[in-house]
């Protein structure tokens, strides 16, 4: 019997591409979805799977909306994945992400002790809680200092996560992942930044780019692969919760060089610094120990942070030689 699956974020990066995920093993997949102006559904279509999900009307600060979605869905695993999830607008809008990102994870775990406090639930954490760590590589153990709004309001959940799981005994899991991109990123983080503007420039649309901090270090991954990892922490036979990445940290500047010479065209020409960009409190460098998932997901990261780059820059190329339309 097919099992059924609740997204929330499901019109996010993440979200598009764990529901083809999901779809691929058989799954039943629900869409949880608050209603926007503008259209948020170009993700799935990029994927071809709008189609094959049901999507519900609903909103993370609703109670009663999340409690419909469970009893429509029925579902067996709850994913979730909304949040207000750019660390730069965390700063101009403190409220609203505390609120999303933070907050309405206790609506969601509510909701599944209220309907049903078997479904397993995924609470997508981040990297950005460790913050101003002192420890050079980051697992399970090392001690959160989140840098930003976003990344407290994450920690706040992933907390809630915890708790609940110890509270009530819900089946609840929290993936700490790192940088995680592809070609259906978001155009305002860096790496898509990065790569939509060397396709501009190549093609005489764009002169210059105009950056922060390009001496931070991350440790980059590709979204197609992280999904898997979400998947397989709800397969255990115990919930726990895990860090997921490469294990291997670059700087944006090195990412910079990668993109544009895939373009044949040299970086220190295009790119120039604006501080205006830097943060208020910048994160300088994190960067993920996998081990645990290694060995007891039997998971690791496939895609190396160059062909990662290269395959966003060709999907940009691409688009904008075509003069597709912006995403």
């Amino acid at each position: 019997m097919a099992k059924n699956a609740l997204i929330t974020g499901i019109t996010g990066q993440d979200g598009a591409y764990l529901s083809k995920f999901l779809l691929e093993k058989g799954y039943n997949v629900y869409g949880f979805l608050a209603r926007r102006g503008s259209d948020t559904l170009w993700r799935l279509r990029y994927l071809n799977i709008l189609d094959d999900i049901k999507i519900i009307d609903g909103d993370l600060l609703d109670l009663s909306s999340l409690i419909r979605a469970l009893e429509l869905s029925k579902a067996d695993e709850v994913y979730n994945l909304a949040a207000q999830s750019f660390v730069g607008t965390s700063w101009q809008q403190p409220i609203l992400t505390t609120q999303v990102t933070g907050f309405a994870v206790v609506n969601v775990l509510e909701a599944i002790r209220i309907v049903n406090d078997k479904i397993r639930f995924y609470q997508a954490s981040t990297s950005e809680m460790f913050g101003k760590t002192t420890e050079t590589i980051q697992c399970e153990n090392t001690v959160f200092h989140p840098r930003s709004p976003y990344g407290a309001a994450k920690l706040f959940a992933h907390y809630l996560t915890i708790n609940y799981r110890e509270s009530f005994n819900i089946f609840g899991c929290a993936g700490i992942l790192f940088n995680h991109e592809s070609p259906i990123r978001g155009i305002e983080f860096v790496t898509r930044k990065v790569t939509d503007a060397v396709a501009k420039i190549k093609y005489g649309k764009q002169n210059k780019l105009y950056l922060g901090n390009i001496d931070a270090q991350r440790d980059w991954g590709y979204a197609k692969d992280y999904v898997e990892a979400m998947w397989l922490m709800l397969q255990q036979d115990v919930p726990d919760d895990y860090v997921i990445a490469t294990g291997k940290t670059s700087s944006v500047r090195e990412m910079c060089e990668i993109a544009f010479s895939y373009a044949d065209l040299n970086y220190q020409d295009y790119v120039e610094i604006d501080h205006k960009l830097y943060r208020p409190a910048e994160v300088e460098r994190l960067l993920g120990n996998p081990k645990k998932a290694k060995e007891k997901l039997r998971w690791e990261a496939k895609t190396s942070m160059k062909e990662l780059i290269e395959l966003m820059t060709e999907a940009d190329i691409k688009r904008v030689r075509d003069n597709k339309p912006e995403f």
